[in-house]
């Protein structure tokens, strides 16, 4: 019985199937409603197999990214097209779908304790605490969790580990890539910073057209293939590779330079 079930992480699976439900229900019109979400690609999810599977995506928000995925991820199993048409599909949600966070953020409020519960491996962030450049060791058991979720189900990621467009790939990443081999899928979405706040819980602007592109799986060798490389195919993956700067909008990459004037890559 579902209601005794427990995922590796120990989270009891109807209590997870209850959460998604309820914020899927109270999201739906973020992304179909006061805002329209445009997706290509979806069709790809349908061929994946139940596991193993890492998504890879460039990140606008701290949460409403990740929320969309699971529309559509869930739309596109129960047999739609390119669309989160009809809450329904949400009624059974696809209860090993987990995405990586940085623990400090999912333990910020006890909102964001039960989207954790809904499938956050959180991890210590090794470059950043508390809004502070930190520079630590990796954790073992944050890898291994990342390999946990990987062995039950579907895992997304952000990469850059930041909102910030443009910031360099954690190579972190890579070795995930080359210790674990999942098949590597990309998503590239966008207009997420312009709809809500740096969090994605607050409405910013309403009609605002977001995209969500789901791409083929990456070709990669994972004896072959070096850390760089595996960082580089993601990069172009995502469109998150320099070369891109050219072609953003021009309202974007004011904010950007904004943002990152400071900085160095």
């Amino acid at each position: 019985m579902i209601i005794l079930k427990k995922n590796p992480f120990g989270h009891n699976l109807y209590i997870k199937k209850w959460i998604i439900r309820i914020f899927g229900f109270l999201s739906h019109r973020r992304f179909k409603g006061f805002n329209k979400l445009n997706i290509e690609g979806s069709n790809i999810l349908k061929e994946l197999p139940d596991t193993n599977v890492l998504f890879v995506s460039n990140h606008q928000t701290y949460y409403a990214d990740v929320v969309a995925m699971f529309h559509v991820f869930n739309a596109s199993l129960s047999g739609r097209d390119d669309s989160i048409k009809n809450i329904g599909y949400i009624w059974h949600p696809k209860l090993n779908i987990y995405y990586v966070a940085a623990s400090e953020t999912m333990k910020a409020s006890p909102l964001t304790k039960l989207m954790a519960y809904a499938g956050s491996v959180s991890i210590q962030r090794t470059w950043r605490e508390k809004g502070k450049e930190v520079n630590r060791q990796v954790k073992f058991s944050d890898v291994s969790n990342i390999g946990k979720a990987l062995d039950d189900g579907w895992v997304i990621t952000f990469p850059q580990g930041t909102t910030t467009p443009f910031k360099p790939i954690r190579r972190g990443t890579a070795h995930l890539i080359k210790n674990f081999k999942p098949i590597v899928v990309p998503i590239v979405i966008d207009g997420f910073r312009r709809s809500f706040d740096k969090k994605g819980i607050r409405i910013k602007k309403k009609d605002i057209l977001q995209s969500m592109e789901i791409k083929k799986p990456l070709d990669i060798d994972y004896e072959k293939n070096s850390v760089e490389e595996i960082i580089e195919k993601i990069e172009y993956a995502i469109e998150q590779h320099r070369s891109f700067l050219k072609v953003i909008p021009k309202d974007e990459l004011l904010a950007y330079e904004e943002t990152n004037k400071k900085r160095k890559f």
